[in-house]
């Protein structure tokens, strides 16, 4: 597991300032299409939240994570807005607009 923590690490700091990634994108890049949850675990997990930028993934519908371990969903959202990330009215990143597309 270690190794691929280590990928997703390295994927997710890839993730540029002002979009976000879903966990599901980020495992299916990594060749783990049903792989969402471990790219969950390995975040939460995450030993370098000061280089790991991992406020930039939210889940498929854009909802933050409510486990955010670096202050809440509260502070996810204040991160991304900073970065300038567009919100829908319900609360959701708006993927359409600032969702990552690698290559």
């Amino acid at each position: 597991m270690k190794g691929y923590f280590s990928r997703v690490y390295q994927l997710v700091s890839s993730i540029p300032y002002g979009k976000v990634a879903t966990y599901g994108q980020i495992a299916a890049l990594l060749g783990d299409p049903r792989g969402a949850r471990t790219v969950g675990w390995a975040l939460h997990s995450n030993p370098d939240a000061g280089r790991v930028p991992c406020h930039r993934v939210v889940n498929r519908k854009g909802e933050l994570s409510g486990g955010f371990a670096f202050g809440g969903v509260e502070r996810q959202r204040s991160l991304l807005e900073e970065e300038g990330v567009h919100f829908l009215p319900d609360g959701r990143a708006d993927l359409e607009r600032d969702l990552w597309r690698p290559g």
